[in-house]
């Protein structure tokens, strides 16, 4: 009975390979090619640009936010910041006032302006502040952030420090 089994299955597996030698012997080896494309000819694909502003929509003109600075009319201001040290997690309330010169850490926090922002869309204040690393012993030392930075959006400008992190929370008249 295996035997009978054996032989069926060979003589299958003969008939396919016959089958498969005789398919390679009479099929043509064609190499097809496509003609080259003119490239001069060729029309774009993608919609042709509204010159003459013929289209509604784009004639209105596009309104951008406007954030405006506004300095506060009494002198004497307090920027109050929330400075973090990233090793051991623990943040500070500094309060500097306008032109002064305090420390966290390693760093050394200069306010010089500050004053309210107004937009559309959001309301806060923005205090213009420069930071020097003071773990560099030269004497020429770059600042390691010298901008504006906004009490609304804290990460328009984040400071970038391995160690240590701030961002504004208010201005206030003292």
């Amino acid at each position: 009975m295996l035997q009978k089994k054996n032989m069926k299955l060979g003589k299958v597996s003969f008939i396919l390979l016959v089958l498969n030698i005789y398919s390679v012997l009479i099929a043509e080896d064609k190499i097809t090619s496509m003609p080259l494309i003119n490239l001069e000819n060729l029309k774009p694909s993608f919609e042709k640009e509204d010159i003459n502003n013929e289209n509604p929509a784009s004639s209105e003109a596009i309104i951008l936010k406007e954030k405006k600075v506004l300095k506060i009319k009494n002198k004497i201001t307090k920027v109050n910041i929330v400075a973090l040290d990233k090793i051991t997690a623990k943040t500070s309330d500094i309060s500097i006032l306008l032109g002064e010169t305090k420390k966290f850490g390693l760093l050394e926090i200069k306010a010089l302006q500050c004053g309210n922002v107004e937009s559309k869309t959001e309301q806060g204040q923005a205090a213009y502040i420069q930071v020097k690393d003071l773990s560099d012993n030269n004497s020429n030392q770059v600042f390691v952030f010298n901008g504006w930075t906004f009490s609304s959006s804290t990460t328009l400008r984040p400071v970038e420090h391995a160690i240590y992190d701030f961002w504004l929370i208010s201005c206030d008249n003292v």
